[in-house]
């Protein structure tokens, strides 16, 4: 396989978000529109029925498939294809539109990410991961075995996953269409109520509703300050759930979606050459280990980094800029794509109050596939 067969062929050049959270008012289609129309108007379509070539879309609580998306947009006509990744749904559909683009099927693509979850009356995925190890878990209870395991051998704590906590719902306060806008104390998430210990309130993503969009064109017709695509992947792995190699202690998909990637990209050291990143932290501790399972500080260092401040808006690499999951909300299908959108605001410096420096290179990373898989795109400046 070519490894930078997709580098720098392809460019986003609109971005859209609506407003994420318990959108009552707001039917599906109402909030695809708000998400396409942003993002065609930033990248100047003003006819999509002749400049969209085709439509990538995913969600994970539809139950009509393509059609509610060419339905809410009127691309009839046009070829209109459903992704499903779990929560890695709006980087596969990104990464089939890409691709679809680099191989000359395509000059210009529509992506969309959407799910209204809120609608079907649950506060959150009703998804049971079956068995682990025998034992019945959710994703709290899976996720909360990493945290024991982590804990007990790096001497990491519930103070560490606070910090995280609380750098995400401050970022949070900073984004115009996130769903939480409350700062929190270090106080308030130790009285957070547990849910899976060591897990309380505030160490558990936003269940909402919400779109996102993007355009994606050919990188020779976008202009010379376009954003590129350096590489984009989605990689499977074993379930955590029967894999007796599990060590509780990283997700194996993260590590090789990031070593695919980042050849991709032409990356060899994350650490200095990744600006910012938007990491699924579907829990408090998700994004720990992702710290380190992206290469970004050495496996059971993150206590310390984390103290430092290396993930703040103000530190060496930023994390979750716009509050990640657990401000801005999580509404599976549009999380991926709305990473993107974060991105690319970051890049071209207009992410106002919450915009970091001088940033170049952009990275975005789901664990998805209940969870075996794990998505990862990476985005620079031309």
């Amino acid at each position: 396989m070519r490894k930078d067969a997709i580098r720098d062929k392809v460019a986003v050049t609109g971005v859209g978000c609506c407003q994420f959270g318990e959108n009552w008012d707001q039917s599906p289609s109402d909030m695809i529109v708000d998400a396409a129309y942003e993002a065609y108007a930033d990248a100047g379509i003003d006819e999509p029925q002749k400049q969209i070539d085709a439509v990538f879309t995913g969600s994970i609580y539809s139950n009509k498939g393509p059609h509610e998306c060419s339905d809410a947009l009127k691309l009839f006509g046009k070829p209109v294809t459903m992704v499903s990744n779990y929560c890695a749904t709006g980087t596969d559909a990104f990464r089939c539109g890409v691709m679809s683009i680099a191989a000359g099927l395509y000059d210009t693509v529509l992506i969309v990410g959407y799910d209204k979850p809120k609608d079907r009356g649950v506060s959150g995925p009703t998804v049971m991961m079956d068995r682990v190890r025998d034992l019945p878990q959710t994703p709290a209870g899976w996720f909360a075995l990493c945290a024991a395991t982590y804990f007990q051998k790096y001497g990491a704590g519930r103070e560490d996953l606070g910090r995280i906590a609380i750098k995400n719902m401050h970022n949070g306060t900073l984004a115009p269409n996130s769903f939480l806008k409350r700062e929190i104390t270090m106080d308030d998430y130790m009285k957070g109520k547990m849910i899976s210990w060591p897990f309380g309130l505030f160490d558990s993503a936003a269940q909402t509703d919400g779109a996102s969009a993007a355009v994606i064109t050919r990188a020779d017709l976008a202009g010379s300050d376009a954003i590129l695509v350096k590489g984009v992947t989605v990689i499977a792995g074993p379930n955590p759930q029967k894999d007796p190699g599990n060590d509780f202690l990283s997700w194996k998909p993260t590590g090789w979606a990031a070593e695919d990637v980042y050849a991709q990209a032409g990356i060899d050291d994350a650490a200095n050459q990744i600006d910012v990143a938007q990491v699924h932290d579907c829990f408090s501790l998700t994004e720990l280990l992702t710290y380190e399972d992206l290469g970004f500080i050495e496996k059971g260092s993150a206590k310390e980094h984390i103290a430092d401040g290396k993930f703040e808006l103000t530190g060496d690499l930023p994390v979750n800029t716009d509050g990640g999951l657990k401000a801005f909300g999580h509404p599976t299908g549009a999380t991926g794509v709305r990473m993107i959108y974060e991105n690319v605001q970051q890049l071209r410096g207009n992410a106002g109050p919450r915009q970091i420096k001088v940033p170049g290179i952009a990275l975005s990373h789901n664990i998805g596939g209940h969870p075996t898989a794990c998505g990862i795109a990476i985005l620079g400046k031309s």
